[in-house]
């Protein structure tokens, strides 16, 4: 039987699509998460200026120098605290070995009286053989009660003392806990701030340090400029000064000859020479004060220039390494003149001077929270341990804000 054909028409293969749909869709919804992040996504913080990065890591520094003086006013605090705690604690010992003497002393005579017995004194008389024996027994008893009562009267007192040095000992053990632990923290907030003025500096890129270099070159030759007018304005008033000294000198020496004119040359010359060492000793005694602290000062100044080139370290008070108020007080101490620790304390010894009256040796304190110092030299300048990275250095006093200075001696 012959196959029928078919009457179906053959189907034509149709090419699907889908798959070109499928990525189409894809990147579609792709691109509109993307723009949908883009959209909703916070906004990229612009970079600091580098002028305002110099600002910020210099305040860092100031707040570091802060809390450095914070820690030296502990550190100072919680060493003398532990001398304190020290001898205290000795004394504590020295007068538990008394209180343990008077016990022993104590325990002797309880023994010899339970040797003896407790017999009544009237008892004592009608028994004993001879009265006048009796009589003279009691006095040396009478004597040794004294003994015992004098012995119990000690061991009372020692065990008081004994007993006030020890709540002393334990107050100044916890004011020594209070204070080691403001070390700690003055210790850590220190480091916290060098921490963040380093991240902020290694930041920067190679073009912006040499920007940031470029700044500080400026701001210091600024300062030096400002340094420059004040040397040449105490310049010109020290001449001034000079000048009007001599004038009345010679104007003293006229009226002197005036004076001593009708008595004749010899009279006169007799006159001249009193005058003359009348006035010698009142200028004497001026220059000599002056003299006296400008020895002083030679001897700060000189110990400060040859501790140039070390480094500043916060805490430190040499002799490899200074902080600035390190620097100041073992500077002075090359004088015979003992300052605090802090700058805090260093500005309120001594006598306050205007910056245009500033001598060879005074201390220029900085900023208004007083975190910094250096030791005038003279023409503007000082010598001072700056900050973290830096060495001690001579510097124009005009590169910080000045708060005050004093004349230490």
């Amino acid at each position: 039987m012959p196959v029928l054909a078919s009457h179906r028409k053959p189907r034509t293969k149709v090419r699907t699509t889908t798959p070109a749909v499928g990525f189409t869709t894809a990147a579609l919804a792709s691109v509109t998460l993307l723009s949908t992040q883009s959209a909703t996504a916070a906004p990229v913080e612009p970079k600091p200026a580098i002028e305002d990065v110099q600002k910020k890591v210099d305040e860092l520094y100031r707040q570091a120098g802060s809390a450095t003086q914070q820690y030296n006013r502990a550190k100072a605090a919680s060493t003398a605290q532990r001398a304190k705690v020290d001898t205290l604690l000795s004394d504590v010992a020295k007068r538990t070995e008394k209180i343990n003497e008077a016990r022993r002393e104590l325990g002797a005579f309880a023994a010899e009286q339970y040797r003896t017995g407790g017999i009544a004194p009237t008892a004592t008389f009608f028994l004993a053989d001879d009265p006048q024996a009796y009589f003279d027994q009691s006095r040396l008893m009478s004597r040794s009660t004294e003994r015992q009562q004098k012995a119990v009267d000690d061991f009372r007192t020692q065990q008081a003392a004994a007993s006030k040095k020890r709540a002393e000992a334990v107050q100044s053990l916890e004011s020594l806990t209070e204070t080691q632990t403001t070390l700690r923290s003055s210790k850590q907030k220190v480091q916290n701030k060098l921490t963040e003025a380093r991240s902020l500096l290694a930041k920067l890129t190679a073009e912006e340090k040499a920007r940031l270099a470029e700044l500080e070159r400026k701001k210091e030759a600024e300062a030096k400029e400002k340094a420059e007018k004040l040397a040449r304005r105490q310049a010109a008033e020290a001449k001034e000064r000079e000048e009007r000294e001599e004038a009345e000198k010679k104007a003293r020496e006229e009226a002197a000859k005036e004076s001593g004119g009708d008595s004749g040359s010899g009279s006169g010359s007799g006159t001249g020479t009193g005058m003359s060492p009348g006035s010698g000793t009142g200028t004497g005694t001026g220059t000599g004060t002056d003299g006296s602290y400008a020895a002083k000062a030679e001897k700060v100044l000189a110990f400060a220039r040859a501790q140039i080139g070390k480094p500043y370290v916060w805490g430190a008070s040499g002799p490899a390494s200074y902080d600035c108020s390190g620097l100041t007080q073992a500077a002075w101490r090359e004088a015979g003149v003992t300052l605090p620790r802090t700058t805090w304390d260093q500005v309120k010894v001594g006598t306050r001077v205007a910056t245009s009256d500033l001598q060879p040796g005074d201390l220029v304190f900085f900023y208004d929270d007083i975190s910094h110092v250096g030791i005038y030299k003279g023409d503007g300048m000082m010598i001072h341990a700056p900050k973290p990275g830096a060495n001690v250095r001579e510097e124009s006093i005009y590169y910080m804000p000045i708060y005050g200075s004093v004349r230490p001696a």
